[in-house]
């Protein structure tokens, strides 16, 4: 099962995704979790600590490993390099392994708005293709606010691409503008899940705006999650969202299976 969350800044996508694959790995998945957003932080959410966090290297930082995979000589970025690089050693090689489940951190690349195509560029494509395409078990992936590093062809294999969203215009915005990107290039699926919840109206604003019929479901706003990142905690940790993370999650593996 491949998934993939994304939304506006500070909608609580991170913290969204580490307590997924927190409880898809206590259900004894093997959990792959892909940090694939240029703010990242998704293992902060899984509970490591800071020093843990220093000590990973972004795969797009490891310029080395990107001119071996593609064949490109330092200084010569300019010149001929190839387009397929080996990859699939990567996620077992590179991954950490915390709370029973184990983090990729991506990176970015800065492309200056030029489009351009480097070898670091080349390898996280060419990673993520494969990590949505043929790793096996269960990868969920944190992604930036839109749908970047997928493409066509590797969008369409995601099984559930969600959009975290705040009762607020601005979240209904973003969701409205990722679903029709995502329809662009074939998913024909995209969800979203309510958080920060605070009375019955947000529910009821979020079911009239996006269709109740696309919501996984609800996490209500908590002190304790907002405790948690403070005290650099798992939010996973706090047992009112175990509880409520474990209704999405069931929810989700039980739609993955009726669409396939």
């Amino acid at each position: 099962m491949k998934i993939a969350l994304t939304g506006k800044g500070g909608v609580g996508k991170t913290t969204i995704t580490a307590c997924l694959s927190r409880y898809y790995a206590d259900k004894g998945f093997n959990v792959l979790a892909v940090d694939a957003d240029p703010d990242a932080n998704l293992g902060l959410a899984l509970g490591m600590s800071e020093e843990m966090i220093d000590s990973i290297t972004p795969i797009s930082e490891m310029k080395d490993l990107a001119e071996e995979r593609t064949n490109a000589k330092k200084g010569t970025y300019g010149a001929f390099f190839t387009m397929n690089p080996e990859v699939a050693d990567i996620p077992e090689k590179f991954c950490r392994e915390f709370n029973g489940v184990k983090l990729l951190t991506m990176g970015t690349v800065d492309t200056g708005g030029g489009g351009c195509v480097c070898p670091e560029h080349v390898l996280l494509k060419m990673l993520t293709t494969h990590l949505v395409l043929y790793q096996k078990d269960i990868v969920i992936m944190d992604m930036e606010a839109g749908i970047e590093h997928l493409g066509r062809g590797t969008a369409s294999a995601v099984d559930a691409f969600i959009v975290v969203v705040e009762p607020g215009i601005r979240s209904i915005q973003t969701f409205k503008r990722i679903s029709k990107l995502a329809g662009d290039i074939g998913v024909k699926h995209v969800y979203a899940i309510g958080n920060k919840i605070r009375k019955p109206e947000d529910i009821d604003f979020l079911n009239e705006r996006i269709g109740a019929e696309n919501i996984f479901g609800f996490l209500d706003y908590s002190d304790q999650i907002s405790g948690s990142d403070r005290n650099n905690k798992s939010p996973y940790d706090v047992p009112e969202t175990r509880e409520k993370i474990a209704a999405l999650g069931e929810k989700i593996e039980a739609t993955v299976k009726s669409n396939k």
